[in-house]
């Protein structure tokens, strides 16, 4: 669990409502479930409109590593590329291939697989790297499903409260009703700008942030099969491997 993502949307929360009952207000004023419908709605809605199913979907799927990111092990990388590196110093390529049955990282397993083929180091990494780069453009591309609801939300916010106002014009017979009126028409722009700029906007930052771990990781498996293949030396490659992170 990243608890940091936790402690900022708590604490961004608490500093917004605080801040509304230091100035005598109300929370309930804020509450307002026909301004969360047109935002939340008219932005999925947008959302939706410009994205195809199949990132819209990664997307959504992508939001829970904001909240519980995967688990990527750089130093047990290394050491599964440095042993693959000695067994095939002591008995050859062709020794590698009884760790590719039971690898489950797709990418891995091929990457290896070509290893153990005797392809030309060259080719391998442009291979590799063809895969690395859609890779990364597809959770690239979930990412800003949430960057764009931050575009969104602010505009859907603005008119939502413009509708609010379009009701509150229709009652300027009860003057009464005018303060109040006007009051619920804004709550929708708080919710517009609030959501984008504390969930949004902040979610696909950190989405980025994991999408370059994760290519990261495989740059660092493709540089340790490189090294493999060129017969470089295993601490070498592991002292290069770890020049990947701090």
């Amino acid at each position: 669990m990243d608890k940091i993502s936790i402690a900022g949307l708590i604490l961004g929360l608490v500093a917004i409502v605080g801040g509304q009952l230091l100035e005598g207000g109300h929370v309930g004023s804020l509450v307002q479930p026909t301004a969360l419908l047109i935002v939340g709605g008219g932005t999925l809605g947008a959302v939706m409109l410009q994205s195809p199913f199949s990132t819209f979907s990664l997307g959504f799927r992508m939001a829970k590593w904001v909240w519980f990111p995967p688990v990527i092990d750089y130093g047990k990388l290394i050491q599964q590329v440095a042993n693959w590196s000695h067994v095939s110093r002591r008995e050859g390529l062709l020794a590698l291939e009884g760790f590719i049955g039971p690898m489950k990282d797709e990418f891995a397993r091929k990457g290896l697989q070509l290893l153990v083929d005797g392809v030309e180091p060259e080719r391998l990494r442009e291979v590799l790297e063809v895969q690395i780069n859609t890779y990364e453009d597809e959770l690239r591309q979930g990412a800003r499903i949430w960057e764009a609801a931050g575009g969104y939300s602010p505009t859907i916010g603005i008119l939502g409260a413009v509708m609010g106002l379009i009701h509150v014009m229709e009652n300027l017979s009860d003057p009464s009703r005018l303060g109040a009126g006007i009051a619920v028409a804004f709550v929708a722009t708080i919710y517009g700008v609030g959501l984008a700029n504390l969930v949004y906007l902040p979610m696909a930052n950190k989405l980025k942030a994991q999408v370059a771990r994760h290519v990261t990781y495989r740059e660092m498996l493709v540089d340790g099969l490189i090294g493999i293949a060129n017969g470089d030396n295993p601490r070498i490659i592991e002292n290069r491997l770890r020049g990947y992170y701090s």
